[in-house]
């Protein structure tokens, strides 16, 4: 197997008294999704925000391809590659579908607002853009504002938004929430295509487990903030342990 990308080493972080995710050691490996799932208040998201630094940890480390993330912002981790997208979509409404995604461009290449650069500059963001935009199915969505999408489509462009970034470890929050039956294939199709990718780590919170057994190549299981199990999708779903903690026998686990 490869050497792990991404490594948490005894992440811990507690809230007062309460120990919200409590030294969860885990490494994640290129060409590799893996589905983190538990219950309610398990500590998925928690954990994911640790990881993305959108919360500090009390004690442990985030380790990216050997670098110590743990004190870092959320903007210097995506500098190294932690790519993340949240349960509730994050666009610039008032942008059209192409304009987002080329403002992630800009920002991949370290251009921001910035205006007073030679116009082939601004040729290739466009042309990388639209790249994105055509990955992603939305080319007919081009020219309409963000906000006016219907929620598949945000959740899709949300995608593109993170494939812009050009990350090394993708990370999304249970990305079929609130979409339909009719556009969740269309969004899992597409990570599917970034797990292809054997240069990318893939985690997934995801409480569907369909998509669980769609897409997982190894299961971690969380429970009141510990990891309880960790391995083959099969094993672990078969493990009367997790049955008994959270998959249940009515999810129909076999």
């Amino acid at each position: 197997m490869t050497q792990p990308s991404l490594i948490t080493r005894d992440l811990t972080i507690r809230f007062g008294g309460h120990v919200a995710v409590n030294a969860v050691s885990c490494a994640f490996h290129p060409g590799e999704l893996t589905v983190i799932v538990g219950p309610n208040g398990a500590g998925k998201t928690t954990y994911f925000n640790l990881i993305s630094g959108q919360l500090s940890a009390s004690s442990g480390q985030v380790i990216k391809d050997g670098v110590d993330l743990t004190r870092m912002a959320p903007s210097a981790r995506a500098h190294h590659g932690i790519g993340r997208a949240f349960q509730l979509t994050n666009l610039f409404p008032a942008l059209s579908v192409l304009e987002n995604i080329r403002l992630a461009v800009q920002a991949r290449a370290g251009m921001g607002w910035r205006m007073l650069r030679p116009v082939r500059h601004f040729r290739v963001l466009s042309e990388k853009a639209e790249h994105f935009l055509e990955a992603t199915r939305l080319g007919a969505r081009a020219h309409q504002p963000a906000a006016l999408l219907p929620h598949g489509d945000q959740r899709k462009l949300e995608v593109a938004l993170l494939m812009a970034m050009e990350p090394d470890v993708y990370m999304f929050d249970e990305p079929t929430a609130g979409m339909s039956l009719d556009h969740a294939p269309e969004v899992l199709e597409l990570i599917a295509g970034i797990k292809r990718d054997t240069t990318k780590t893939v985690l997934l919170v995801e409480h569907k487990m369909e998509v669980v057994r769609a897409l997982a190549d190894r299961i971690i299981v969380l429970h009141n903030g510990e990891l309880l199990a960790q391995g083959d999708p099969a094993e672990v779903m078969a493990s009367q342990l997790v049955r008994d903690v959270y998959l249940g026998k009515s999810e129909g686990v076999a």
